[in-house]
């Protein structure tokens, strides 16, 4: 493995579920902080902003008002964001597992173990989901 981490939106994310149009995806999360600044070089990929596991990629808007923040979920350097999403949205809800990715995100070396150990088999996603339907009145 190259320990690379793609971000993409859950099939079971409300966008994706409930036929709502993405209006707007924004990377900037704060009045100092953009995702779109995030400059990477090197081998090293030096200069790439560093993520917790909470820290917020973007927020989408759909057409009805909602927003929804999208969080790293793991800890790691900040590769790239897709930017075809910001002027092609839909990308998110027709390919988001393939073109329509959020961002890519590199954990650390010594870290990348536990994270990919701690993730569920898409098997085991399925029966989560399903779970969750079933119990949901």
């Amino acid at each position: 493995s190259f320990r690379i981490c793609v971000i993409t939106l859950a099939e079971a994310h409300p966008l994706l579920q409930s036929g709502k149009t993405i209006k707007n995806i924004n990377y900037q999360i704060s009045a100092n902080c953009s995702r779109l600044q995030n400059k990477v070089s090197g081998k090293s990929k030096r200069g790439a902003q560093f993520l917790t596991e909470l820290a917020p990629l973007c927020r989408i808007s759909s057409s009805d008002g909602e927003e929804y923040t999208i969080y790293s979920c793991i800890r790691g350097r900040l590769i790239e964001v897709n930017e075809n999403i910001l002027s092609n949205p839909t990308l998110l809800q027709e390919k988001p597992s393939t073109e329509g990715y959020i961002a890519v995100v590199l954990p650390k070396f010594e870290e990348s173990k536990s994270v990919t150990q701690g993730l569920l088999t898409q098997k085991e996603y399925e029966e989560v989901l399903l779970k969750r339907r079933n119990s949901t009145p």
